[in-house]
């Protein structure tokens, strides 16, 4: 019985000494594994400015790229191309959102409060998608050169790998940017599908999808790709002087799109200004609450429907 209880002692104190030991060996390898996360993701998104410095709202950046929001965030940065990280951008529009909702409580009433705060973090949103069209108008104006590179490297004998790496060296950013990205991909082991199907994804455009389709169907069935991208090429310049036509004849909408709230919020400066202290009268009332609600959502539909009716797809 002695040795029983004895064996029973020995056996529990070994199952409990290997499970500590695989409690502390989960721990470290969980703590080690979050840490080269970090590392990485810091690395991928610069930790260090250019001159050697570290970069702002580091640990902001750590914690929010944890969070789902936080890595989706991080993506549309990548596909605008800003020297943004995540946590920066989100300091940034808090920052934004407290100093406008401050100053509209201050010069107009505390009701606009709110109002300017949330104008500050959508206009945060839009300054994002504006730069990411951006980005996208000048990799379109690039396409015809890419082509037309790709077509000689390809007339040349190369393959299309080895033509993606010419064109990636060639070309400036932002082509030669996201270039590089899928010949890195290539490098570690990617399909030349994904690879270019992730680049269409970033930088959404019916001419890249073209050129896209082009060269994966070309790579599939293994036939010449020459006389496709020279074709190719033609036509994404005829495209570039229509983009460039239609933009020219809608600058004109796009001014009147902005200039109608600016108006609506010169009026009311100026009557402020006039009568001090009226806004705050109006906005002191519920009736007077939802005429402005009312009159804001009117100049935000205004300039809604205005950029609707001004935006053509070539």
């Amino acid at each position: 019985m002695d040795n029983t209880a004895l064996l029973a002692l020995t056996a529990t104190a070994c199952a409990g000494a290997v499970g500590t030991a695989g409690v502390l060996v989960y721990a470290s390898g969980r703590s080690r594994r979050r840490a080269l996360l970090d590392r990485l993701a810091a690395e991928a998104a610069g930790a260090r400015l250019p001159d050697g410095r570290a970069r702002p709202f580091s640990g902001v950046d750590r914690r929010l790229r944890r969070t789902g929001p936080g890595r989706r965030l991080q993506r549309r940065l990548d596909a605008t191309g800003l020297d943004l990280t995540a946590g920066e951008f989100a300091v940034y529009t808090a920052a934004l959102v407290a100093v406008l909702w401050f100053l509209a409580s201050a010069m107009l009433a505390a009701f606009f409060g709110p109002l300017a705060g949330l104008l500050g973090a959508v206009s945060a949103n839009a300054f994002l998608n504006q730069q990411r069209r951006r980005r996208t108008e000048q990799f379109i104006a690039q396409l015809p050169e890419l082509s037309r590179i790709l077509a000689n490297a390809t007339s040349a004998g190369l393959a299309l790998r080895t033509a993606l790496g010419i064109a990636a060296e060639e070309l400036e950013a932002p082509a030669g940017d996201e270039l590089a990205v899928v010949v890195n991909q290539l490098a570690v082991g990617r399909s030349i599908d994904d690879a270019l199907g992730e680049l269409a994804e970033r930088l959404p455009s019916r001419e890249l999808v073209v050129l896209v389709t082009t060269l994966v169907l070309s790579n599939r069935a293994g036939g010449t790709i020459v006389g496709s991208l020279r074709n190719l090429t033609h036509t994404l310049e005829e495209r570039k002087e229509t983009r460039r036509e239609v933009r020219t004849m809608l600058s004109e909408v796009n001014a009147t799109a902005f200039t109608l709230p600016l108006l609506g919020l010169g009026a009311m400066l100026m009557m402020n200004s006039m009568m001090p202290g009226a806004l705050a009268r109006v906005t002191g009332s519920p009736v007077g609450q939802l005429a402005m609600l009312v009159a804001v959502g009117l100049f935000a539909g205004g300039f809604l429907v205005i950029r609707r009716l001004g935006r053509i797809e070539v």
